[in-house]
């Protein structure tokens, strides 16, 4: 599975307990950044801002961060993005897909970009007859896109259309651990940040039972074969 974002950070941020749980579980996973994320006021050059990326990956313990040569805040959703993106996906198949969802007003439009590139470049992925576009890749349908947030002004109950809450317990450490990582982007005076991480996931996972939790939605119906397992009978 992989998880796209606009920038170094965004995965970290909006879904990186439910990576570093995933992982943990034994799944492959990966990121794929579309913008190293450079400029930013406090990152000297795109290498320190590369080099905190690899160190958060390796905080979240997946097997592959690829970060695109697309441009930060000129991104756009463009034929070239799409297939960028979807050249990724040939190359490495995923079965499922992590995408930003919806806008980040008052933020980087980036994100709503993104969001629109990825959902383009899953359908990218599995055209025939494009072999032109792909270096001879072969086509690959994904089968399923999971959608995560990444403001804590969004939707967050976990009882939205689709929404389901992703027990990060055990993983919420790695997550706030990756996030400072990117010690350009949350120096001292920002230290407030990893405070409401912790209490955004402590509240998201009440809301289903857990320490901790991450909500994501799913843009299909989920079922089932499994009633008991799935409400915790179990438990």
């Amino acid at each position: 599975m992989i998880a796209v974002g606009a920038h170094p950070d965004d995965c970290e941020i909006g879904c990186g307990g439910t990576l570093a749980g995933l992982a943990a579980q034994g799944l492959r996973v990966g990121i794929v950044d579309l913008t190293n994320g450079e400029p930013t006021p406090r990152c000297p050059s795109p290498e320190i801002r590369i080099a905190e990326a690899e160190k958060a990956a390796a905080a979240l313990e997946i097997q592959k961060r690829v970060i695109l040569d697309l441009p930060n805040r000129q991104l756009f959703d463009n034929f070239e993005s799409r297939i960028a993106l979807a050249t990724q996906f040939r190359l490495y198949r995923p079965k499922i897909i992590f995408c930003l969802e919806g806008k980040t007003p008052m933020a980087s439009p980036d994100h709503w970009q993104a969001m629109q590139i990825t959902e383009a470049a899953i359908f990218y992925s599995r055209l025939t007859k494009w072999d032109e576009h792909f270096d001879g890749l072969p086509v690959h349908t994904i089968s399923r896109q999971v959608n995560y947030s990444l403001f804590f002004e969004s939707d967050w109950s976990g009882s939205g259309p689709r929404q389901f809450v992703f027990d990060i317990a055990g993983s919420i450490d790695k997550k706030i651990e990756a996030v400072r990582c990117y010690k350009t982007q949350f120096p001292p005076e920002k230290e407030y940040i990893y405070d409401r991480i912790r209490a955004m996931a402590s509240a998201v996972g009440l809301s289903a039972g857990f320490d901790y939790g991450e909500v994501l939605s799913s843009t299909r119906t989920l079922g089932t074969r499994n009633l008991p397992a799935t409400l915790m009978l179990d438990e």
